[in-house]
């Protein structure tokens, strides 16, 4: 079984190809293989390319917990340059299919930046889905752990959940994301953002990410929580999201589509030898 290592801001991922494995890794091995310390180390496996009929490329996501998540930014960057790098694609805009949708990407700079029409992002409660009468989910109270905050929440094909915060931190997204993801007023989970809005055009967040844990960076999370300032008119359109891992550039349209654009560094590939997977 063969895998290519890259990260986007930190954010990394093993992209295992099809035509070089023989089989998708089930839970417990692509637990493993996310493992820092037993496996390769990622936040994530991507699964592809899978050829569609038409030619499109689809795309699985794996989070290191083992489950699939419907969409990520920075792995559907990573799985561009992928298949840049392949010469599958070239500089013309392609789709990719995801379980949250399809985008449209396109490589430039020799791969080593990637521009992703990323979708609509929904503030509706049954898109996302929120517990409760419909509704758009803005600026909404949580309890968790004693602590109240303020929260609005949006989908951009997978769930996300964005508390106003005036100073985000590590500690907090560890000690409060984990909570604020498994609330049961989000039967299917949530990502959580914490943000504080720096001006009309810049923000910061910490993230915890469903079912992968605190992340240096995220594609989908900047993009709902760029969507998520700009609907509360805390930003205008053009919004670059700043994280502990580097910052991504972000545009958020009239009607909420947003386009994200940002690096990927390509680390390593490799083989993985057999004897990883036994089990005493």
């Amino acid at each position: 079984m063969r895998f290519a290592k890259y990260h986007a801001l930190g954010n990394d991922y093993l992209v295992l190809d099809p035509s070089y494995c023989d089989r998708l890794p089930d839970t417990l091995e692509i637990r493993l293989l996310c493992h820092r310390n037993f496996g390769v180390g990622s936040d994530g496996i991507l699964w592809g390319p899978i050829r569609e009929t038409d030619g499109r490329f689809r795309l699985r996501i794996f989070n290191p917990d083992g489950s699939e998540a419907e969409k990520s930014g920075n792995g559907i960057r990573i799985f561009s340059r992928y298949l840049w790098d392949k010469n599958l694609v070239w500089t013309a805009p392609f789709p990719i299919l995801t379980l949250g949708g399809e985008v449209q990407a396109e490589v430039a700079h020799d791969g080593r930046f990637v521009r992703v029409d990323m979708g609509t992002v929904s503030f509706n409660s049954v898109d996302i889905p929120v517990l409760g009468e419909e509704r758009e989910v803005l600026n909404e109270e949580i309890t968790v752990d004693g602590r109240t905050f303020t929260y609005s929440a949006a989908s951009i094909g997978n769930p996300h959940c964005v508390v106003l915060s005036p100073e985000p931190t590590e500690s907090l997204a560890r000690q409060i994301g984990p909570l604020i993801e498994i609330e049961e007023r989000f039967p299917r989970k949530t990502n959580v953002q914490f943000m504080q809005v720096i001006d009309r055009n810049t923000i910061r967040i910490e993230i915890w990410e469903r079912g992968a844990g605190y992340t240096l960076a995220s594609g989908s999370s900047s993009s709902a929580a760029a969507a998520v300032a700009r609907r509360l008119g805390l930003c205008d359109s053009e919004i670059v999201v700043r994280m502990p891992g580097g910052q991504l550039d972000i545009t958020v349209s009239d009607d909420f589509g947003v386009t994200m654009n940002g690096p990927v560094t390509k680390v390593c590939e490799g083989a993985i030898a057999p004897e990883m997977f036994e089990r005493p």
